[in-house]
């Protein structure tokens, strides 16, 4: 996937994909108030959702390339605009679950499709900030208009059925299918980095499992403990989804400045102490400060960890795996948030994730900080130390688009043509400063030694 195309339509891809995670609380909260589901046989529906979700991005991942990201993307809208608008169609428990499955696996097409997108851009850390802020404001726009407007179930499916469709348009600009023989010469490889994108997998599955445990059971709170009308919950959700806005534009306007470690190790302790705050809240105040709070700085680690996940693989398949994997947490969450509030309470559940949230903090950022050196642009190489390197940009074997221009965030300082790896060789042992052999400061691949 060129990262000369256009970001817009990964955006608008990536928006159609998220928008029913941004929306999972009025979505389990109706599907309890109106189909009279217990709230754990509601979070078990957004969970049966969210998984079917993921489950697409585990078919698609490493597959993008090869059947272009055009079809795959028309494929999962079409999936989302069906299955949602037969859930707001439906009036049976067994037709809701079966139709937001179908919706589901649509939107975690949508969602693999964006994220090898933006892995091939020149700067991933960039479209995914975009891309959260505009799925924010979207979902921001609904919390303020959705509990005006009734509709039972029937109005949340609706929405995100019609925000597929809008995006359809999008995908024209998206690329086909690759030719068979460029096809094979560009998927074939191994797969680079696999400890630490394990280590970020694992971590995201149970990093985005705690949080989506308490926004799952967010609107519960709001009305059950602290005793809010769904008017007043839908306002706070979209206060915390606007503060979360600027703060994806404050992690866009940061970009690489303090590295990733700092955001995201940073930003989880944060995120551990809003959990506890909003989920022990007894009045309006402390609520909305813990959401406000949360939501803030929430949407930054998650642009900061897509980032992180891009890095490590220019053709995207770390993007989609490590997505996929906290797509499974973010599906087991609304379960694992209803059945913690029925057993414990919600003081304690919030007790719980925040611990697990802090867990996790640990070898997530020690990733960040073993892949340091790697830029947040793709293609381009650094030392470890994080210091621009040598650029060794064969002639044979290159992905394109992998080379930043001059001009972008990372300066391509000397470009060899070269035709026998053996001569490759030769040149990075005489990179070093004083020309002599063992002396070189430049690396010819970003993967772990």
């Amino acid at each position: 996937m060129s990262s000369r195309r256009a970001a817009w339509p990964l955006v608008a891809v990536f928006t159609a994909g998220y928008l029913a995670s941004y929306l999972l609380p009025t979505i389990v909260g109706r599907l309890s108030v109106h189909l009279g589901l217990t709230p754990a046989q509601a979070g078990l529906v957004g969970s049966a959702l969210l998984l079917s979700s993921a489950s697409a991005g585990f078919t698609l991942a490493g597959r993008v390339e090869r059947y272009g990201s055009r079809t795959p993307a028309r494929v999962g809208l079409v999936l989302a605009a069906v299955g949602y608008g037969s859930a707001a169609l439906a009036g049976s428990v067994p037709l809701v679950v079966a139709s937001v499955m179908v919706g589901g696996f649509g939107s975690g097409a949508a969602t693999a499709v964006a994220a090898a997108g933006i892995a091939a851009q020149r700067d991933p850390h960039r479209t995914s900030s975009l891309g959260l802020l505009t799925v924010s404001a979207t979902a921001g726009a609904l919390y303020l208009t959705i509990p005006h407007l009734g509709g039972g179930h029937r109005l949340p499916f609706a929405a995100i059925a019609l925000v597929a469709l809008l995006v359809w348009p999008a995908t024209s600009r998206l690329n086909g299918p690759t030719a068979p023989e460029e096809s094979a010469s560009r998927i074939t490889g191994r797969l680079p980095h696999r400890r630490s994108g394990l280590v970020l997998a694992g971590g995201m599955l149970v990093w985005s499992m705690a949080q989506n445990a308490l926004w799952g059971v967010s609107s519960r709170i709001g009305v059950v403990q602290v005793g809010l009308s769904e008017v007043t919950v839908g306002a706070v959700f979209a206060a915390a989804l606007g503060a979360g806005l600027l703060g994806v534009m404050g992690a866009g306007l940061l970009g690489a400045r303090v590295g990733r470690a700092v955001p995201i190790g940073l930003g989880t302790v944060v995120i551990a102490g809003s959990i506890v705050v909003s989920s022990s809240a007894r009045n309006l105040g402390s609520f909305a400060t813990g959401e406000i709070l949360w939501n803030t700085v929430y949407p930054v680690v998650l642009s900061y960890l897509i980032g992180l996940a891009a890095s490590l693989d220019v053709r995207g398949r770390w993007a989609v795996l490590a997505g996929s994997a906290s797509s499974v947490g973010v599906a087991c969450g609304p379960l694992l948030g209803s059945v913690l509030s029925e057993e414990a309470g919600y003081p304690a559940m919030g007790l719980i994730l925040g611990a697990a949230t802090l867990l996790v903090a640990a070898p997530v950022t020690a990733v960040a900080l073993h892949t340091g050196g790697r830029p947040l642009v793709p293609g381009s190489v650094r030392r470890r130390g994080g210091a621009p390197a040598a650029l060794l940009a064969a002639t044979t074997g290159s992905l394109s688009g992998a080379v930043p221009k001059l001009g972008s965030p990372e300066q391509a300082v000397t470009e060899l043509r070269v035709r026998r790896r053996r001569l490759v060789r030769s040149a990075i042992r005489t990179a070093g400063p004083d020309g002599g052999p063992g002396q070189s400061n430049a690396y010819a691949s970003t993967s772990d030694r």
